[in-house]
């Protein structure tokens, strides 16, 4: 038996990380359902069946699907994963909140389809990648404070895996203790005051759903004076890119955000960076 007839068959991802890393490990044959919201990789819109959103899946038109395992994340699908359960499917959510865990569930399902050491050589490049970074950002004279929108009305920052990325990007978040709550909810700035007091260096936003408008950012009331927005240091980065907890977050997503700690440092005359 070869490694590639090993493990489920017939696979639906509920989230877009789970469908990116069978494309990366060239196991795209066994999808057969994937998230209205993938965008990474482009042709796995043109060649699989959009089944679900975040909050909500068609849950006949899975079963019909007849998968022999689903991959969701987070306990917000939680109610989808009860109704696949019912329906006497094999379902695993996956609940990663930090860069380790999602390393951790990238390599299980690279086992569960018996392509264990295809997943462990991308893992490795990736922890090689990251490495570097860290490095490079270890010479920085000063690391900047970094404030991560995640939604605008109210404010959310940086859910884990993202203030952990940005750290070893060469950043300091600005809400690093907010970023240990895993509900979004839980992330919520009560007070939008507190994100100027902060006097964050960089803004970035990632508005999951909708386009990040940093003007609208840089003409909040009383935030004329904050560092970011004073000299221009406002970015986006794609939610597909860095909101999702797999291997677009390990690589396009910090590689991001490094390079906009970078071009900081040397806007702020250090040119060794």
């Amino acid at each position: 038996m070869n490694a590639t007839s090993l493990g489920p068959q017939r696979i639906v991802c509920l989230t877009e990380e789970g469908t990116e890393w069978l494309y990366l490990l060239g196991q795209d044959s066994r999808l057969v359902g994937i998230s209205g919201y993938t965008v990474r990789p482009r042709r796995a819109r043109a060649e699989k069946p959009k089944v679900s959103a975040f909050l909500s899946a068609k849950i006949d038109q899975i079963v019909a699907l007849k998968p022999d395992w689903v991959i969701g994340f987070s306990d917000l699908q939680a109610d989808i994963a009860q109704a696949l359960i019912k329906a006497g499917l094999n379902v695993t959510v996956f609940n990663q909140r930090s860069v380790a865990e999602i390393f951790e569930v990238l390599a299980h399902i690279g086992a569960v389809v018996g392509e264990a050491e295809a997943s462990n050589r991308l893992l490795t490049q990736y922890l090689q990648a990251h490495d570097a970074i860290k490095k490079e950002a270890n010479t920085l004279p000063r690391r900047p404070r970094i404030y991560f929108e995640e939604w605008d009305e109210p404010p959310i920052s940086a859910i884990r895996w993202v203030s952990e990325l940005l750290t070893l990007a060469g950043g300091d978040d600005c809400f690093a203790e907010l970023s240990l709550q895993a509900m979004g909810r839980d992330r919520i700035i009560a007070d939008p005051l507190e994100i100027v007091r902060r006097q964050p260096d960089i803004i970035v936003g990632s508005w999951c759903g909708k386009k990040f408008r940093p003007e609208k950012v840089a003409a909040r009331p009383g935030w004329a004076d904050v560092p970011a927005v004073r000299n221009g240091q406002i970015f986006e980065i794609k939610s597909a890119d860095i909101l999702q907890p797999g291997p677009a977050a390990l690589t396009d997503g910090v590689a991001q955000l490094h390079r906009i700690v970078m071009d900081w440092s040397r806007l702020h005359g250090h040119p060794s960076a």
